[in-house]
């Protein structure tokens, strides 16, 4: 079954995980191919990189940003920042598609006027995972999350308030989208290890987009 025809059999559908999470199936199966091509443009600008955790860890995700502000980490501590250290530019422009859809799907599960300021692009490739952790850096905890993945299925964790409070597993598809904020603002989060496989649109990998409010 090729991927085109999969996206055509799949159906949107909107599923509660708890109070203040919402999961989109599907939400973005129409717009995948442009978000894509738009990731591969934002990302010749300011291209991915493994960065370091305060703690001297080199993540296995690779990452970049675009919008107003871009997260970063390194061994200075965790943080957003106007432009790349890179390139000490400014992070490109988030595209009309990126916020089309974020606005959107934030629209979707119940937070209205939701406007990101920044955008978090994750690469995973076979191994690549990431850690139970809270998004706290963030300067206005009233505006939700809006994760959307593309390409290769990965298991999402889902977990409460404490980090041994134990996760709920959700398989996403290229194209889910999931909302959190209000009382699931600083639920607990993170990526099991993705497995080996291709997609059509991403190959051997799977996008992550992460919108944010962080100013």
């Amino acid at each position: 079954m090729t991927g085109d025809l999969f996206a055509a059999l799949r159906v949107p559908s909107v599923e509660r995980i708890d109070d203040g999470a919402i999961w989109l199936r599907a939400f973005a199966d129409e717009q995948a191919a442009a978000l894509v091509q738009a990731i591969e443009q934002v990302t010749a600008q300011a291209p991915f990189r493994q960065m370091q955790t305060p703690g001297g860890y080199t993540m296995s995700v690779a990452m970049s940003n675009c919008g107003e502000l871009g997260w970063v980490t390194d061994r200075c501590g965790y943080r957003y920042q106007r432009d790349d250290p890179l390139s000490e530019r400014l992070w490109p422009p988030m595209p009309d598609v990126f916020i089309d859809l974020a606005v959107k799907a934030a629209t979707a599960a119940g937070f209205a006027n939701f406007m990101p300021d920044a955008c978090l692009i994750n690469r995973y490739v076979p191994g690549a995972r990431m850690s139970l952790h809270q998004d706290k850096n963030e300067g206005d905890m009233t505006q939700p999350i809006v994760s959307v993945s593309l390409g290769l299925p990965a298991t999402f964790l889902f977990g409460g308030n404490a980090r041994a409070d134990k996760p709920v597993r959700m398989r996403l598809e290229s194209g889910d989208v999931v909302v959190w904020g209000g009382p699931a603002r600083l639920r607990f989060h993170g990526v099991d290890t993705l497995a080996e496989g291709v997609h059509e649109l991403t190959g051997k990998c799977r996008y992550n987009l992460t919108f944010r409010k962080a100013g």
